[in-house]
């Protein structure tokens, strides 16, 4: 009982830190983040309807600069890997409905390394045939590498996007 009252109270005090560490950016601004550049920006305001109720739809923009010197990657040791996690950062819009299948979040990931794979079968006639299969070797995300993404954003009428960024690595 003690133990799980402590292992409880672990990880209270991790996811906190978690959301502790993460900083209000605003649209234009651009913040320093671990050694990484965000930046947001607005690049369309519509009013919408959903549901009888008003709307504002903004569609925004997100990306990170590597300004550090650190490197970041994950290398595959086997095919077929699964590797979900390859979140460099993440905007998170605090006031987004996610009405209409919109986001609520911006996840900028590492780049995907894909490797040509040469393999030999025969074809049906029985003659040997060289193919290439295209397979990811690694993500990463190198000093000086900008990722970028898009995302819409649905707020009550009448706010702007309330977003905060925080490092994912």
């Amino acid at each position: 009982m003690k133990n799980s009252i402590l292992l409880l109270f672990i990880l209270s005090v991790v996811s906190f830190g978690t959301f502790v560490h993460a900083q209000k950016i605003a649209d234009g601004e651009t913040v320093d983040v671990n050694g990484m550049k965000v930046s947001f920006n607005i690049t369309n305001k519509e009013s919408v309807q959903v549901g009888g109720k008003a709307f504002d739809r903004y569609k925004v923009s997100a990306s990170v600069k590597n300004t550090s010197d650190k490197s970041y990657n994950i290398r595959l040791t086997s095919y077929p890997q699964i590797v979900l996690d390859t979140g460099i950062v993440e905007l998170d819009c605090m006031n987004a409905t996610g009405a209409k299948l919109t986001s609520k979040k911006i996840q900028l990931k590492m780049k995907t390394q894909m490797i040509n794979v040469s393999y030999s079968s025969y074809d049906k006639s029985g003659k040997s045939v060289t193919n290439i299969l295209p397979v990811i070797g690694s993500y990463y995300f190198d000093s000086g590498d900008i990722i970028s993404d898009d995302a819409i954003f649905i707020v009550p009428a009448g706010e702007k996007p309330e977003v905060n960024v925080r490092s994912l690595r």
